[in-house]
């Protein structure tokens, strides 16, 4: 016969498992219906100047990444245009430091809303990285676009560590409101000096798994482009670069390789800042983003290009346009766009700008390399690829190959072109642990100036594919004649 306290015993224990059981489903009930919520109130209903509809849902708002110190972070989500809830998650940043995500990744590049001339319409990008992927932008660090602080001294104190210790935070809250994305296939993306943010993201996201025993972001891989990488390699094919395509001096070239070769890119000293000016002015008034393109005439920053190392700017749009930031510049500043993506009107700049001067001038720590990370996160098995446009002399295509060079990787598939619609995209070579795909004609924003090849080799790398190779048939001779 059964004890009766044991079964008194085990009756309380079933009472109290089901009750424990009930509670968690009504915990578990209510994040869901918070974070439903607040996707609610984030969803962006419609643009000003969008005079055309759209089959995805697209949201913006703040992430609270430091309540003491009053600190959020300003995203712009997009879901894919088909199929979202088969897609991986793609994270995209923009570098500087201090440039906007939304400024420059989303209103020029790979965004599926680009703005026209007027400042005041927009227009739908057929190569939208939406296409292929749910996209979420972000600007980062604090003080960058709508990205706030209430504690002033936070614009400062900027600097690797805490962008990368941010943008976690960030990702962690961001999955909470947005929980469908939790288990996703994540990847990120970006380009110039987010070729630090990027892959010091990934580590961090690396190592925090690691801590926590679990994939609390479930990261594959990372992609950057025309990236700042290791500020040795960078200067030194930099001025390779300005010199092999007749920009500078015989004497120039010299001296800058001797003033700067071992300088950090982002806290130079005064005789390399002085032997980049006379480089700025032996170029003339080109754009050095894309140096067979015009530049735009009404543009008054452009004679300090390097000594600022504000490392991207955009130039195209529909039709060729080297002014395009300049009508972000109006569009983001209007107060009827701001309110539709929910800018608090108390945090809202007072101007908004394509990229802070006071983020980058007190920008503190930046590592001079990234190779080390790198080495890291090739032992982890992540997808990384790198991908460079050969026009650019910012961070120009071979800065980005000494830079993989120096990391003496084995080569799996030896140095090709690729193609696109028969013709000749660029080049690439596989290493063990790492791609590398050039873009012919592009210049520093790769999507901006090539975007139907951009596309393609988002596509191949979400796939995890090589880059194309041509049709059969597909190649001709040219005659002499």
């Amino acid at each position: 016969m059964a004890n009766p306290r044991w079964v008194f015993g085990l009756k309380t224990l079933l009472i109290f498992i089901s009750l424990y059981l009930s509670l968690g489903s009504c915990l578990i009930a209510d994040s869901l219906e918070d974070s439903t919520a607040q996707q609610k109130l984030d969803k962006v209903l419609k643009l000003p100047g969008q005079t055309f509809n759209v089959s995805f849902a697209h949201y913006a708002g703040y992430v609270t990444v430091d309540k003491n110190s009053g600190k959020a972070l300003f995203y712009w989500f997009f879901e894919a245009a088909e199929d979202p809830d088969s897609k991986p998650l793609v994270l995209w940043l923009n570098g500087g430091p201090g440039c906007s995500s939304i400024a420059f990744g989303l209103a020029e590049e790979i965004g599926p809303f680009h703005i026209r001339p007027d400042g005041k319409t927009l227009y739908l990008n057929p190569y939208s990285w939406n296409l292929a992927a749910n996209i979420l932008f972000l600007d980062s660090p604090v003080g960058v676009g709508f990205s706030y602080s209430n504690t002033s001294s936070d614009l400062l104190t900027n600097g690797d560590k805490k962008t990368a210790k941010d943008s976690l935070k960030f990702l962690l809250k961001w999955l909470e409101r947005f929980p469908q994305y939790k288990d996703r296939d994540f990847y990120i993306s970006g380009e110039s000096y987010a070729g630090h943010y990027v892959p010091q993201l990934s580590q961090a996201i690396v190592r925090y798994n690691k801590a926590n025993k679990a994939k609390a972001i479930n990261l594959k891989g990372y992609m950057v482009g025309n990236a700042l990488t290791d500020d040795y390699h960078d200067h030194l094919g930099l001025f390779q670069f300005l010199w092999s395509a007749g920009l500078i001096s015989d004497e120039t070239y010299k001296l800058s390789n001797i003033l700067c070769d071992y300088e950090s890119f982002i806290h130079s000293s005064s005789a390399c800042n002085d032997i980049m000016d006379v480089t700025s002015e032996e170029m003339g008034n080109i754009d050095p983003y894309s140096i067979y393109t015009p530049s735009c005439s009404a543009s008054t920053g452009q004679a300090k290009w390097l000594r600022k190392r504000r490392l991207t700017v955009g130039q195209l749009s529909e039709k060729y346009d080297p002014c395009t930031e300049k009508h972000s510049v109006v569009y983001f500043n209007l107060p009827e766009v701001q309110k539709s993506l929910h800018v608090l009107p108390e945090a809202a700049p007072s101007k908004w700008e394509t990229c802070s001067g006071i983020v980058s001038t007190y920008w503190k720590d930046s590592p001079i390399t990234m190779l080390d990370v790198y080495r890291e996160l090739i032992q982890e098995g992540l997808r990384i690829w790198v991908f460079s446009g050969d026009t650019d002399a910012v961070i120009p295509i071979t800065s980005t190959r000494y830079s993989i060079d120096a990391l003496k990787l084995p080569t799996v598939s030896p140095w090709r072109p690729w193609y696109d619609d028969g013709q000749v995209g660029g080049w690439t070579q596989e290493y063990e642990g790492l791609n590398f795909v050039s873009v012919r004609g592009a210049g520093h924003e790769v999507p901006l100036h090539r975007p139907k090849q951009a596309l393609t080799l988002f596509k191949a790398f979400l796939a995890g594919t090589a880059m194309p190779v041509a049709a059969s048939g597909s190649q001709q001779l040219i005659s002499d004649s």
